[in-house]
């Protein structure tokens, strides 16, 4: 299904070339200040600029829909809508599958019916939708501080190298990937409930909703595979760790120390190199060469998204 949350409930609708795309937020508390100069700063975040990035260049300015009057949200089911306005559709087909991307088991799962045009519902265009519902539930954690940034690109953490490996890569048709660090100050000790929705689980679920992500660590992570008990334990005192390899959670539930995670996103699927396919007409092998307006690391653009995720757990949670 489409949706998330329980008591903040987020439903995304729309394709990558279709009319538009938008958000349905259930559960947003009435008297909130909503206006569509307060999507502006996030949905410049996550839009195209620079050299590295989709030449696609969407204005992405927010209808409110329902759920707004006055200057001030309703209680009602809140929807923010965009237009697509920027579109080619006539660089996709629906024959040759593109590898790495949804194509070839959507294609299966929808008997031929699925919008193929710039990977219709499963595209990274949707994120819009999603940063925009990442600012609703913002006004919704007063309290709470969101930070993210990317730590790495390629395999590099040295920052010295990334315009460089960027500019290799796009040399010649591929891509890099990237990791994202994302972090949540200020929430209070005891958020989350155990085993099924601990707050590791429900952000996991919502960050893997972004496409493109593969991996996913809390505090230490998969370093702390390789620890002892006394490494990676966090000492107490009366107001709380004094470390924070678990990342700001234990058992589950927030620890009062920062919530810290990192998020492993893949190389941009769409690449201009040669890549085999197959054609679902002929049954035949086929060399598919990706046309179209692509990132050379889409992940430039996912911090936002990230912390847009993390709100939206944050405030289902609160």
């Amino acid at each position: 299904m489409n949706s998330f949350g329980r008591k903040f409930r987020v439903s995304i609708f729309g394709e990558s070339h279709g009319p538009f795309i938008g958000v349905v937020l259930d559960g947003v508390p009435a008297g909130i200040a909503l206006s569509v100069e307060d999507f502006a700063q996030d949905l410049s975040r996550r839009a195209s600029s620079g050299r590295f990035t989709t030449a696609r260049r969407e204005q992405d300015v927010p209808q409110l829909l329902s759920g707004v009057f006055n200057g001030f949200t309703t209680g009602a089911p809140l929807t923010v809508a965009f237009a697509n306005l920027d579109v080619c559709s006539t660089d996709y087909q629906q024959d040759v599958p593109r590898p790495g991307h949804a194509d070839y088991p959507a294609h299966i799962r929808f008997g031929g019916f699925e919008d193929y045009r710039g990977g219709g519902h499963f595209s990274g265009r949707l994120t819009a939708a999603v940063v925009a519902a990442g600012v609703v539930a913002r006004k919704m954690l007063p309290e709470v501080v969101l930070s993210s940034e990317i730590v790495a690109i390629g395999g590099s953490s040295d920052k010295s190298l990334w315009d460089k490996l960027l500019a290799e890569a796009a040399a010649v048709g591929d891509s890099l990937g990237a990791v994202v660090s994302c972090r949540a100050d200020g929430l209070p000790v005891g958020l989350g409930e155990p085993f099924w929705d601990s707050v590791e689980s429900l952000i996991s679920h919502a960050v893997f909703a972004i496409p493109g992500v593969r991996g996913i660590e809390f505090g230490d992570g998969f370093a702390a595979a390789a620890m002892r008990g006394s490494q990676h334990n966090d000492a107490l005192c009366e107001t709380g760790p004094v470390s924070n390899g678990a990342g700001g959670v234990n058992g589950g539930l927030t620890n009062g120390a920062p919530l810290v995670f990192r998020v492993a996103f893949k190389p941009t699927s769409s690449i201009s190199l040669g890549q085999q396919s197959f054609d679902f007409k002929t049954n035949t092998p086929a060399e598919l060469n990706v046309h179209g307006r692509h990132d050379v690391c889409f992940a430039l653009r996912c911090p936002v998204i990230v912390e847009a995720m993390t709100a939206i757990v944050l405030a289902d949670l609160l």
